[in-house]
Order: structure tokens, then C-alpha cells, then sequence
């Protein structure tokens, strides 16, 4: 090789952090969930690659690898080998059921309204949430289930505002105290979701007949300080598969 007085200085240094990267990376990623990564370095980039059995897995070491000192960048090529039998509707309908029960009794459930597209195991999570931590909860659900390949958020978090929680608590009220309409209240996974922001409200979730529908639009236009209703309610049996 080059000698090191003949070198540059930025060429003697990428050598040295290259072995320093590698034997960081090698504790860093010391895990059994992934033991089966292989990291390669050149010039301050880090290459993923091998195979684990979850995407919450993939993303892990991903994460370990981006915060080894002197890492500028990480190419993640590792593979998530499931044995999920499941097609991409079933998958689908599996992480809708899940992700209806998540953070139930904390309160926020009936505030949040997701999304989810699934095509060849890559899923797409969209819609909003209450806050952070119900985002974070449920991209982490999806992480970490079997068949899943690959994880893009899209969710909006709402932004915080007491005039918003006001106007969620109003609604609710409406909506679960109007007789025809309370029995949405009883499972907290098939709530008539409210989701508000800045003074928006969108109904969303699945109804049992037109009526139920119409009438929920009703009571929520009746709540002091909403802008403007946006009816995204389902009716059963018509309703879109995306939605939960």
C-alpha cells in the first residue's frame, strides 16, 4: 500500500475510521433479533445487508448503524425473509384489526383515523393521529408483524391545540350522547372516529345504516366553534377496506 507519510491526510484517516467503524458497528449490531446482518464500509458508508425476520428488525440495525461515529451514510440492502403465507389483503385486514384495538384506554383511540395500503408486503400507513405517541405506537405495531417487508409513514399528527381537544370532547359528546348513535361507544375498536384540526372535524370509521351516518354529520355541525364537517363515515357493507 501507500505509504503513510505519502498519503493524504483525509486517505490515512478514512483508513483508520473505516477499522474503528467496523469494530463499532460489530458491537453495535451485537443482537440476536440481528445477527444475520452483514456490514460493509467504505469511505465512511455503511452497507446492510443479510436477512432478518422482521422489518422493525431491518430498521433497528439501520438505526444502530446510523449512530457509529463517523458514519456519513447507511445503504440498508437487508432483506426481510418472512414466512408469512398471508397475501397482501389478508395482511392487510390482519394489521386493520390490530391497529383498531392499539392504545385502547388511553383516551385517544376514537381521535385517531389511519389509513392502510399494503402491496407486496411494503405497507402504507396514512391518515392522522392524536399525537406522537399514537403515531409512534402504531408505525411500531406494524414493525413488528410478521409479513410485513417494509414501512412507509405517512400519518399526520395533529397539531396541539386546547381549542381542537375542546371541540373533540364537544363532538364526542354529540355524536355517543345522541340514542341512535351511542351504541358506536361501547367497542373502543369501532368508535365513529373524530379527527380535528384547527377546528376541522372529520367523522370517520364505519356506520351500520345511512341514517347513522347522516345523523352523526348532523350533531357534529351542531358543536360551537367548528369550521367546517367532513363526512368520511362508511356505510357497512359499502364500506372501503383501506379504512379503519
Amino acid at each position: 500500500g501507500i505509504p503513510a507519510h505519502a498519503q493524504g491526510p483525509n486517505e490515512a484517516a478514512s483508513g483508520t475510521n473505516a477499522t474503528q467503524i467496523r469494530e463499532d458497528l460489530k458491537e453495535k449490531l451485537r443482537s440476536t433479533r440481528i445477527g444475520g446482518v452483514k456490514p460493509e464500509v467504505n469511505r465512511g458508508v455503511v452497507t446492510l445487508s443479510g436477512s432478518v425476520d422482521l422489518y422493525s428488525s431491518k430498521a433497528d440495525a439501520d438505526n444502530r448503524a446510523h449512530h457509529v461515529k463517523n458514519v456519513l451514510a447507511v445503504r440498508n440492502m437487508i432483506e426481510v425473509a418472512s414466512s408469512s403465507e398471508l397475501t397482501d389483503v389478508q395482511l392487510r385486514d390482519k394489521l386493520a384489526e390490530k391497529l383498531s384495538y392499539d392504545r385502547v384506554g388511553y383516551g385517544t383511540t376514537a381521535f385517531n383515523s389511519f389509513t392502510i395500503g399494503v402491496q407486496d408486503g411494503v405497507v402504507t400507513l396514512g391518515g392522522v393521529a392524536y399525537g406522537p405517541m399514537d403515531r409512534d405506537s402504531a408505525v411500531s405495531l406494524v414493525s413488528n408483524y410478521p409479513g410485513v417487508k417494509d414501512v412507509v409513514d405517512n400519518i399526520e399528527v395533529a397539531p396541539l391545540s386546547p381549542n381542537d381537544d375542546r371541540i373533540r370532547m364537544a363532538v364526542a359528546r354529540a355524536v355517543y350522547g345522541f340514542p341512535s348513535l351511542n351504541k358506536y361507544s361501547i367497542d373502543p375498536a369501532k368508535p365513529i372516529r373524530i379527527v380535528v384540526v384547527n377546528g376541522n372535524v372529520t367523522l370517520a370509521g364505519v356506520v351500520d345504516t345511512q341514517a347513522d351516518k347522516d345523523t352523526a354529520g348532523v350533531r357534529a355541525n351542531g358543536v360551537a366553534g367548528v369550521f367546517k364537517v367532513t363526512i368520511d363515515l362508511q356505510v357497512a357493507g359499502a364500506a372501503s377496506p383501506e379504512q379503519r
